[in-house]
Formats: C-alpha cells, structure tokens, sequence
C-alpha cells in the first residue's frame, strides 16, 4: 500500500508528459499547418501577379499595335487625301481664271468652298488619330486654334485663359475626340444664333478634374425655347464619359460649362 503513492505520482507524472508531448506535437503541426498555408498563398499571389503582369504586357502590345494603325492611318490620309484635296482645289482655281460664265465660276466658288471644308475636316481627323495629342495641353491648344480659326471671317472677338492645367495630364482619344466635338457645337451655336461680339474661352483643372468654359455675350437661350439636338448631344456625350454638361443662361449671354475627370 505505501507504493501506491509513487505509482499514481508516477502515472500522472507520464500522463503529464504525454499531454505536454500531445500539446507540442498539435503546435508543431498548426504551425506547419499556418507555414504550409501561407506559403500556398503566396504562390497564389505570386501566379496572381504574374497573371496580372501578363495581362498588361498583352494590353499595352495592344495599344502599341493600336497606336501604330493610327499613325499608320494618319500619315496615309495626310499623303493620299491631303495631296488629292490640294489638287483638286489647283484645278478648281484654274478653271475659275478661264471660266466667263457667271453661273460657272458660283460653281466653282462651291467646288472651292467644299475642297476647303473637306481639308478642315481631314486636320480635325488627323488630329485625333495622332497619339502624339493624347494630352489635356494638346487638347486645349487645338482647341483655342479651332475656334480662332473658326471666328476668323466673323465679327466675334475670342479671348482665352487657362488656369492651373497641368498641359501632361493624359486624356483618351475617345475623351478628346467628344470634348472637341462638345466646343465645335458651342462654338458653331455662338456663331448662328447668340448674335455675340465676344466668345470666352475659360479652362481649368483641380487636381483630377478638368473644366472647359465656353461664354458669350448674346442674347441668351430664352426660357420658352426648347432645346435643340446641338444641346442635347453635347449632354449626351458628356454623360456617356461620366462627366457634367451645364447650360447657364442669363441676359448678357449664355455659358456652358464642361466638366470630367482627367
């Protein structure tokens, strides 16, 4: 009976032991769990990454095999319908000088006139090919060009500013392309129907947001008038680049106001 103590002392002593050896060996396998687990997911992440990558490279081959067609395409147009529109209009002015007919020459001053359009159109079209112009200073340079090109043979004076804009901000074409289209309405509107002597051109940008300000001195958009598709289209291409077409008329002109995210 006086064993007995020692035998108890001595199972509890290996019950003991096996705990702690049971204890160890669960931690040793969780922690070799927790090693086996995060290096799982870094290799995961590593392939994600890696994936990741190669969907870049592959979109940036994509866009360098983009840009290369548009220039492809702009130099092609530049030579063969540049040089075709230069020729035509020579030809147009030569039969003018030897033309006596009255009504002939109103034809050629027609045939003249569209050569004449056809060529600005060309410009405005190998602009926007041109990756070169994928800038919000490119954009905004053209854009002042533009409207004094277009104001030239009119009464309107145009004055411009430009506040805060950082000129390597990088626009899309598809972004550009609809900003252009937005002022070319504005401007045309101006011009047909504000009967304004002065045209403002204002841009700005605040960090990531990009403002275009087109204001006159016209007569203003009377509350009765409905809005015409001109209008219309420059909202809907605004709002198909998530961006904001305000129209503010008072009775000292009228202002329109563009703004996106750059």
């Amino acid at each position: 009976m006086k064993s007995l103590p020692s035998e108890i002392k001595l199972i509890f002593l290996i019950a003991l032991l096996l705990v702690v050896l049971l204890a160890a060996f669960t931690i040793f396998v969780v922690l070799m769990y927790n090693r086996k687990q995060l290096l799982y997911l870094k290799e995961q992440q590593l392939k994600e990454a890696e994936h990741q990558n190669q969907l870049l490279q592959k979109e940036l081959e994509k866009q360098k095999i983009l840009e290369q067609e548009r220039e492809r395409i702009s130099h092609d147009m530049h030579d063969d319908l540049g040089a075709g529109i230069s020729a035509l209009k020579l030809q147009a002015e030569f039969l003018k000088q030897k033309a006596e007919d009255g009504d002939l020459q109103s034809d050629i001053d027609e045939l003249l006139k569209t050569s004449e359009e056809m060529n600005i159109s060309m410009r405005e079209m190998l602009w926007s090919l041109n990756s070169g112009n994928d800038t919000l200073g490119s954009f905004i340079d053209y854009a002042i060009l533009y409207t004094g090109n277009f104001l030239k043979k009119t009464k309107i004076v145009l004055h411009s500013e430009c506040n805060d804009i950082i000129a390597e901000t990088p626009v899309s074409t598809e972004m550009r392309r609809n900003l252009f289209l937005c002022l070319k309405e504005a401007v045309n509107n101006v011009y047909k129907h504000s009967h304004a002597d002065v045209l403002k051109l204002s841009f700005s940008q605040e960090k990531n947001c990009f403002s275009m300000k087109i204001s006159d001195n016209g007569t203003g958009i009377p509350d009765d008038q409905p809005k015409g598709n001109g209008l219309r289209n420059m909202k809907r291409r605004m709002n198909e680049l998530s961006g904001e077409c305000n129209i503010l008329s008072e009775n000292l002109g009228t202002c329109l106001v563009f703004k996106i995210s750059v």
